[in-house]
């Protein structure tokens, strides 16, 4: 089965920002992951990204965007321990 990962992102300009992570995260783990993204209807600031219904890294919160390697590997290490625990 596959594991969830869940964006939230601010629908008024990020949906390009989701897609590339979303592509990402798919060449990492071909096969292995079940990736939706939901645009909030209005300008929030959002980029939160949710693994197996846990928050991993939020925009909101002071992460910023998943713009650099260490922010990605973040996310890559949280996926690979909840694919470990099946």
């Amino acid at each position: 089965m596959a594991l969830a990962i869940r964006v939230v992102y601010c629908g008024a300009g990020y949906k390009s920002k989701y897609l590339q992570l979303k592509k990402k995260l798919e060449d990492e783990f071909p096969g292995c992951l079940d990736i939706c993204g939901e645009g909030t209807p209005q300008a929030t600031g959002f980029f939160e990204v949710m693994v197996a219904g846990k928050l991993v890294h939020s925009k909101k919160r002071g992460d910023g965007y998943v713009d650099t390697e260490s922010k990605f590997l973040k996310l890559v290490a949280a996926i690979k321990a909840a694919l470990a625990q099946g």
